[in-house]
């Protein structure tokens, strides 16, 4: 019954959501508003499923600056998750076939989400490229999943290190993040759905200039080990 709730809701507020972003993306070509409405539908997504979440780690941060957040990613949940809890004008890195969704993905392309064709390695450089080049016409936090894809056990994958690349090109700090407790309430290939709490744990910045004296397979390495680290505190 809670699955069937949430159902109805994914598809009800999207589509309200999803239609007012193409409305005001004609005027707000900053993706401001759409960020927005990112966290509102979050939170109401959160609130459907009953889901409870806290944050912890958000007094490391500088409201005013943008970040690119770099995330465990071990259920479709850890998206609203994020938004929910991360108070920034920001734009996810995506799949290219999430583009193609009608209104989500329409809202997505208006709101100056990122996307990425992952099979396709030149194409996801050329993406990141102008990505970088976008941040500097627009500046705005990101969120990235480094692992590429979910992770079928709640184990955190090998960070793959051309999003986190884009850090270095656009000269912005790489915050680790970790998503706790998703994996629980709907796995990859999981079809029951349980509703508990969950944790977004945010750890320290990693700066442009302690980014710039490390290669980027040390540097996904590096965000990675940190992400492990916040998502095994007790």
């Amino acid at each position: 019954m809670r699955a069937f709730w949430l159902i109805l809701n994914v598809i009800f507020w999207t589509i309200l959501i999803g239609s007012a972003d193409l409305l005001v993306s004609l005027f707000d070509r900053g993706g401001k508003f759409i960020s927005r409405t990112a966290r509102i539908w979050s939170k109401i997504i959160l609130w459907a499923g009953g889901i409870k979440y806290s944050v912890h780690g958000l007094e490391y941060l500088d409201p005013e600056k943008h970040y690119i957040f770099a995330a465990n990613h071990e259920s479709i949940f850890d998206i609203p998750l994020a938004f929910a809890g991360l108070p920034f004008t920001m734009v996810a890195i995506a799949k290219q076939e999430l583009k193609k969704i009608p209104i989500f993905g329409w809202a997505m392309s208006a709101g100056g989400f990122i996307f990425v064709n992952r099979s396709h390695h030149r194409k996801a450089l050329e993406s990141i490229a102008a990505a970088a080049e976008s941040l500097q016409k627009t500046p705005r936090s990101i969120l990235l999943f480094p692992e590429g894809t979910r992770s079928k056990d709640g184990q955190i994958q090998v960070f793959k290190k051309g999003g986190l690349a884009l850090a270095r090109k656009a000269g912005m700090a790489i915050v680790p993040v970790a998503c706790c407790g998703t994996h629980e309430i709907l796995s990859k290939n999981g079809i029951s759905f349980n509703n508990q709490d969950v944790k977004l744990r945010i750890g320290k910045p990693l700066e442009a200039d302690q980014i710039s004296s490390i290669n980027d397979q040390e540097l996904a390495r590096n965000v990675r080990d940190q992400v492990i680290n916040l998502k095994n505190v007790d």
